[in-house]
Parts: structure tokens; sequence; C-alpha cells
């Protein structure tokens, strides 16, 4: 018995005794009863009625490898070699390094209900609710080296961007890897995060993931938590499917995957632009300990996004440095 066999139990709106539980999965009384002390410690709400049993307080929708599948059109599928569905790992992106240095990997998806080791970009932790984000990661083998993938996490934020767009959703995007989302109070909250991480020749074959987190649902308790402003994509869109999103991303991911070593990013560049979330404002450039304040430009064809400060136009190639908005 896992917690997804229980949800989907408890996710059909009807009040369940924990004897109806241990007999649809087959084991105790006891064994139910740790697994729904589970599900209370990870944050997911429960009501319990004395007599009739207990049952999810609002319905979980779990991620399912099939529906993804099959919602794919055959172009986007001829570039999915296995799609893996986690209910826990430490992380997606490490699982499909894994899978590299096993000899697969390459067009292998990795989808995840909750990570206990995810990691953003410069190390810095992503915690996440248990079902309630889409924690995908690609894996992508090229030939061309590290030269030629200047820029891909800004195409791939612009492919994320066109999909929310298309239900309603009104992104931003912030230099180099994260989704922003204004609330009602006009404040800019994180919405997803993207990260790249690349192994093998600098100037020949490497391999690459594309890891994605975004923020789906976001329960009021679990933002409270959180030290920055954060946002969800059902603020939005609320009637949007995680499955559904999943289907959709891979749709815009493998063919841009496919594509980018010999487009390269100048052919995203006019479109992340335009979805610039500091274009012309003023923001604070952070490397390591300095902070100087300059205003943000656009970025160019190699992803590199440039800004004017008192020593004149500068060009930010990322590395260690932070561009945060004021």
């Amino acid at each position: 018995m896992t917690i997804g066999d229980l949800i989907r139990l408890l996710s059909d709106g009807e009040f369940h005794s924990g004897e109806q539980l241990g007999e649809r999965l087959g084991v105790s009384r006891a064994a139910v009863w740790k697994q729904l002390r589970k599900l209370e410690a990870l944050g997911i709400p429960m009501e319990a009625v004395k007599g009739q049993g207990y049952r999810l307080a609002e319905p979980l929708e779990l991620l399912d490898g099939a529906t993804i599948v099959a919602g794919l059109s055959r172009e986007a599928r001829r570039h999915v070699s296995r799609l893996f569905v986690e209910e826990t790992l430490p992380s997606s992106n490490q699982f499909l390094r894994e899978r590299f240095e096993q000899g697969a990997g390459h067009g292998e998806v990795c989808l995840v209900e909750q990570q206990s080791a995810g990691k953003g970009r410069r190390g810095r932790a992503w915690v996440t609710p248990w079902g309630r984000t889409l924690m995908l990661s690609v894996g992508w083998r090229v030939e061309s080296g590290v030269a030629a993938l200047e820029g891909l996490s800004l195409a791939v934020g612009v492919a994320l961007a066109q999909v929310l767009e298309r239900h309603g959703v009104s992104p931003r995007l912030k230099w180099p890897n994260d989704v922003l989302l204004e609330a009602e109070s006009g404040q800019l909250g994180k919405l997803a995060g993207i990260l790249v991480e690349l192994s093998g020749d600098a100037a020949g074959p490497c391999e690459l993931v594309v890891g994605m987190g975004i923020n789906v649902d976001l329960p009021e308790a679990f933002r409270a938590e959180i030290e920055q402003p954060v946002a969800a994509v059902r603020d939005q869109a609320p009637g949007l499917s995680r499955n559904q999103l999943a289907v959709e991303l891979l749709e815009a991911l493998m063919p841009l995957l496919a594509e980018f070593e010999h487009r390269g990013f100048g052919a995203w560049k006019d479109d992340w632009n335009a979805r610039h979330a500091f274009a012309g404002r003023e923001v604070d450039i952070v490397r390591g300990e300095r902070r100087e304040a300059a205003v943000a430009e656009e970025v160019d064809d190699a992803g590199n996004l440039w800004v004017m400060g008192d020593a004149g136009r500068m060009c930010l190639a990322g590395g260690e440095i932070s561009v945060r908005g004021r």
C-alpha cells in the first residue's frame, strides 16, 4: 500500500472506515492508521466522522502516466522514450542523471508527486507540498556541446508561459530561470523555477536534464511558511488539471529540445523579451556579497541580460549572478 493508493480511495467524496480501507488495500487497520497519520503530516487535509470513517477534505488529482501518454500527439510521443511517474523521490533531476549513468536517459521524462531533496538554482532547496505541484524533468542528449545550449532555460520558460497563456494565465519571465505571476496585490510571486543541468564534453556530446517545478495549487498555510512571495497556476486557472498541464508541457518541450541545438536561443528571444518581468525597471544585481542597482534592458541571442548601471551597459551571462526586481 502506498500513499497514492490510499488517496485514490479517499478522493471519491465518500467516507470509508478503517476496516473498509484495510479490506480494499489488503492490509491491517493498524497499517491504514499509520498511512492516515502520514497524510496528516504531509499537510493533506482529511475529514474524520465517528461511525462513518475518513475522506479527503477536498479532491486531490494524482498524476497518471497512462493518461499523460494517451494525451500526447504522435509527434511528441515520438520524442518520449519512457515516462516515469513516482510518488516520492529525492529529486526528479537526480533520477534522470542516474538514468544517464546507466546508459539510458535520452528522451526520458520523470514526474514526481513530491521531492524530498529538490533544488533550484545555486543549490537552493525547492520545497513542495504533496500532489500540489508539477515536478517534471526531461533527459536529452546533444552532439554539439555546451555552447549550443546557451539560453535553453529561457526558451523553456517561454514554452511554459505559452502553455499557461492558453488557459488565461498571465505569467512573466525573470532572468535567468524563474516564471512569475502577479497577485491581486500587484506583487509578483514565484510560479515556477527551471533548472538545466549539464554533464559531458563541453565541446562535444553532452547530456542535459531540464527540470521544472511548477506551483499548481498551493494551500494558504503552505504559502505562509514560504519566505518569498509565491503564486500558483490555479490562482488564475482554477480548473486546469495537472495531468493536462503535463501533456501540454511535453507537447511544447519535446520538439523544443529536438530543435534547440540547431536553432539556438535567437528563435525564442523576442518571445522572452515580450514577457520580461523587469524590462525598463530598476533591479538589484547580486554577485556573491556585492549588490548594485541597474536598469534591466533586454536579453540577446545568447540569452545574456543587458543592464544599464552606473558604469554603463553591462552584459550578464549567468553564473553566480542574481537579478532581483525592486
